[in-house]
């Protein structure tokens, strides 16, 4: 196997992203990489009014996303450490393309493009999927604060970006392998069956590929 892992966990809000990266990084002994989620001061204020407060969460967002993936690359990948994070720095702009306005969203964009330009990018991407029903009761489980407000309508939009994106990046990036799992077929954090097949599955992938670390 070439390269140093690194693995990315993606998916719309409830999925299970962050168990599912927690899982793996204890079986594969990989560096773990959490999203700032709940430190963001907008988010609440966000999923109330979307309007008005979006651009200060994406910035938010953005800028704490890539110095994580900075710390990464210099205390992790450079060191041969393989990690496994919760998020791809591209669901910035699943979020920003849905809740910006046009010129927020140029001036956003712009800002992505100079702060992703050198940024480490993940080599396997495991894509977690499910209905509305399944993701509207994981959110409600789990019960954070700041969600509580979330929009059925705005989380249904964010799971078809999130399927339209996950198709251009598979036809753009046939070098990176994606590994699709249904939400509603697999519990992995309450079936431990479920949860041995995934790490089945990406451990056979780690086994076939070799990678650089940027793409």
């Amino acid at each position: 196997m070439g390269g140093t892992p690194f693995i990315t966990v993606e998916g719309p809000i409830g999925v299970g992203k962050t168990s599912l990266a927690k899982a793996i990084s204890r079986h594969f002994e990989f560096e773990l990489l959490k999203e700032i989620v709940d430190e963001n001061p907008f988010l609440g204020k966000f999923y109330e009014n979307i309007e008005e407060w979006s651009f200060q969460t994406e910035m938010f967002f953005l800028c704490n996303r890539f110095k994580q993936l900075g710390d990464i690359n210099t205390h992790y990948l450079s060191k041969n450490k393989s990690v496994v994070a919760d998020y791809h720095i591209f669901k910035n702009l699943i979020f920003a393309t849905r809740t910006l306005n046009p010129d927020e969203y140029k001036k956003y964009y712009k800002i992505y493009q100079i702060l992703t330009e050198d940024m480490p990018k993940p080599n396997v991407i495991i894509y977690l999927h499910a209905s509305l029903d399944t993701l509207l009761k994981r959110i409600k489980i789990r019960g954070r604060e700041v969600e509580k407000n979330i929009s059925p309508l705005y989380l249904e939009q964010l799971s078809i970006d999130y399927e339209n994106t996950m198709a251009i990046f598979e036809k753009e990036h046939p070098e990176i392998p994606v590994l699709r799992f249904n939400g509603d077929e697999l519990d992995f954090v309450k079936n431990e069956q479920d949860l041995d097949y995934i790490i089945e599955k990406l451990g056979e992938s780690l086994k076939a590929n070799s990678w650089t670390n940027t793409i």
